[in-house]
């Protein structure tokens, strides 16, 4: 998996936070559903548009 694909940053899109595959839902956003219990499945039954690989993506993302 090439996280640099997957996370993507642009000035214009949620204030230059990084984001999934341009959409403008954020690494932050998923970590937040994680860190509030949900487990990777709910959030891919929640937003069906994102993989398993995008949330690993943002598990291991690093700045």
């Amino acid at each position: 998996m090439n996280d640099k694909n997957i996370i993507t940053i642009e000035p214009g899109k949620r204030s230059g936070k990084p984001c999934i595959r341009g959409m403008r839902i954020t690494v932050y956003d998923v970590l937040s559903y994680l860190a509030s219990g949900m487990t990777y499945e709910e959030i891919l039954e929640d937003f069906p548009y994102l993989t398993k690989d995008d949330v690993l993506a943002c598990i291991s993302y690093e700045k």
